[in-house]
Parts: C-alpha cells; structure tokens; sequence
C-alpha cells in the first residue's frame, strides 16, 4: 500500500505544522480508526483523537520520511489500542440495571395492605366511604395520580381532593378490620 504522503510532500510541508498536520490526519485517521475498530476497542473515534493529540507535538521529531511517519503513528495507534484493553480488563463489568431482579425492592404500606385484605373485604371498606372519597382513593392509590390530576379529574381543588383523601383513610382507620392488620 503506498502513502498518502510522500516524503516530498513531507518536506514541503516542514514548519508548517498546522498544514503538515493536517494532512497527516487526513492520510491517517480513516486507517487508525479501522484499525482501532478491528482491534475491538470500546470508543474507536474516541482513541484516534488520543493517537493524533499525541503525534502532533512529536511532528517535527519524525526521522524515516513518510514511512517512518507512518510506523510512529500506527506505533501510538497500538500502544493506545493495549492501554485501552488493560483498562477495560480492569474496570468492572457494567450491566444495565433491571428494577425487576433488584432483590432490595420493598412494597409500600398501601400495596401489602391492600395485598392482605381479600378483594371482597376491600370492596365491603369502600362501602364505608362516600362516593367522593372512594372516588379519590381509587385515582390517588390505585390509579397513581397526583394530588393535583386527580383536582382536575374530579372538578375539586387539591385542598379539597387532599381533604377527602385523609378523611377517607381515616374513616378505613376507625374500621375494625382495618385496625387488625394495622396494629400488626
């Protein structure tokens, strides 16, 4: 494969490091990122950047011509492609989390209450309450609403809404078969 560069080009080009860098960027960037790429590394784009940052300031200490230029730069290209796996070999596995294998999770008060009284029951407690406060138990507990959709779902303010929501748990409260899972 011959190079993008010559060593004409190179000489033509010394003392005009922004020029001269340049043009080796543009003749050896695709090549170190296929080559990154093939060699696995995580950020390929990423690394390249790193191989150019650290070729620039040694420019003008290249010997060799363009073949020289081209054994320094896939030489950094390599010794960046080996630091980059060591320290992928030595950082910690990471895997995405998963809410639904957290061993840690706990249910709220509500859901293991509501969990241990049997559907009949429940529906027998909701007898005791009006219609307005079942109404806001069933959006803010079981539907998950804010205080203030469930004002705009029923036509109330959020005083009024949080009102009847602690009425409503406390008439549930007074209730005897209430009283037994609570105490427990």
């Amino acid at each position: 494969m011959t190079d993008a560069l010559t060593d004409e080009a190179l000489h033509a080009l010394k003392g005009n490091n922004a020029e001269l860098f340049s043009a080796v960027y543009q003749a050896y960037a695709g090549p170190v990122l296929g080559y990154l790429t093939a060699k696995g590394v995580s950020d390929p784009e990423a690394i390249t950047q790193d191989v150019f940052l650290a070729v620039l300031p040694r420019l003008d200490d290249i010997r060799g011509g363009a073949g020289g230029l081209r054994t320094f730069v896939f030489s950094v290209a390599h010794a960046r492609m080996v630091d980059e796996h060591r320290k992928q070999s030595r950082a910690p596995e990471h895997h995405e989390f998963a809410p639904e294998r957290d061993p840690r999770q706990a249910g709220s008060a509500e859901s293991e209450a509501m969990g241990l009284l049997a559907p009949r029951e429940v529906m027998k407690l909701l007898d005791y309450l009006g219609d307005d406060q079942r109404e806001v138990l069933a959006l803010r507990i079981v539907a998950g609403l804010t205080v203030e959709q469930v004002a705009d779902i029923m036509g109330k303010s959020a005083g009024a809404v949080k009102q009847l929501q602690r009425r409503a748990l406390m008439t549930l409260r007074e209730h005897s078969v209430v009283k037994e899972y609570v105490s427990s």
